[in-house]
């Protein structure tokens, strides 16, 4: 059996789990039934990297390739808390992004008798994070320490989100509020600290590694490297191959505060931003084009190319002043970066 098949296993697992706690209300069996729904449909489909980042971490970081039974299913659980984090996040931004689909299948609040019941699904699904935290670690020293770790991942990216929203409202265009200043603060609280840095902090924690010291070390080296995964997204979400990434970019008509619209504004003289503000965020194809030929004007894909390497040089730099003194270890700061450098999809 794979990692992945055993990782996706223990979540059925642990929705009997919630909805055994749960019944101890004594919730009517069409309310057992939806959550159950609610968590297997906004769970699944995804490629999980979050969740199976936390058992890589944990081993390497043991030294372990095979770990037993029980330190599986509680490493896995811990992954999994990090996928029903992504999932409350996922639930509540489509419905602010009036989005269609996610992983292929219609919105949650988008299935049948949904609607905005799916706000109260969200809530609901933050809630068993701290179910389960209870349930497999409250009697361990670092209880309190997890517990805080997602209240604080959690506030720092909805932070994140607050300030994508307020910049760039997709009935709003206003390129003033851009800036390559507020992209980093947005793609730093709203990505690389739940998608990067909790994974691996989670494995600290569980290991008994979780010092000051590599805690510190933990963000200096992923915080970086989720920035440059999510400029890799902006880049991918326009010049990416949709034979590869299996979607066709919608930024530049959704007004995304993106990096490649950042870029630009920087380097666009007065005739191109008049292009790029008259076109940018339209519902229009012909506008859309008009952005793609400033952005081929300017060079942004070459702009992109160099600060790929630029970025890349220095986290390989920062991997390998990684202080391994308290058990911490390089690897896995290099099995994240690896996956992604030069990602297509």
């Amino acid at each position: 059996m794979s990692s992945i098949t055993a990782f996706e296993n223990v979540l059925p697992e642990i929705i009997d789990e919630i909805l055994t706690e749960i019944s101890e209300t004594n919730l009517p069996d069409n309310g057992k039934e939806w959550i159950k729904q609610a968590l297997t449909h906004n769970c699944m489909g995804g490629k999980l990297n979050r969740g199976l980042s936390v058992l890589n971490s944990y081993q390497i970081l043991t030294a372990q390739k095979e770990l037993s039974a029980e330190e599986f299913k509680r490493a896995a659980v811990l992954g999994w808390l990090v996928e029903l984090l992504q999932a409350f996040f996922l639930v509540a931004d489509d419905i602010m992004d009036a989005s269609h689909t996610r992983r292929g299948q219609p919105c949650w609040y988008r299935m049948p008798d949904v609607g905005m019941v799916a706000i109260n699904d969200a809530f609901i699904i933050e809630s068993t994070i701290y179910m389960l935290l209870k349930k497999y670690f409250k009697s361990e020293k670092y209880y309190v320490d997890l517990v805080e770790l997602f209240h604080e991942i959690t506030l720092f990216t909805e932070l994140g989100q607050l300030v994508d929203l307020i910049t760039a409202p997709e009935d709003n265009v206003d390129l003033s509020k851009f800036s390559l200043d507020k992209h980093t603060y947005i793609v730093t609280y709203k990505t690389a600290y739940y998608s990067f840095y909790l994974p691996v902090v989670l494995a600290l924690h569980m290991a008994g590694k979780a010092s000051k010291t590599n805690l510190s070390e933990a963000k200096r080296v992923l915080i970086p490297i989720g920035v440059y995964f999510q400029v890799q997204d902006d880049y991918l979400d326009l010049y990416g191959d949709p034979k590869i990434t299996g979607k066709i970019g919608t930024d530049i008509q959704d007004n995304k505060c993106g990096w490649l619209i950042n870029v630009a504004l920087e380097l666009a003289n007065a005739e191109d931003r008049a292009v790029l503000d008259a076109n940018y965020g339209r519902k229009d194809p012909k506008c859309e084009q008009k952005v793609k030929d400033v952005y081929t004007k300017l060079d942004i894909k070459s702009k992109y190319h160099d600060y790929e390497e630029s970025v890349a040089n220095d986290i390989r730099n920062q991997i390998a002043a990684t202080d391994e003194s308290e058990g911490l270890k390089k690897e896995v700061f290099s099995v994240f970066f690896d996956k992604i450098y030069k990602r297509q999809k």
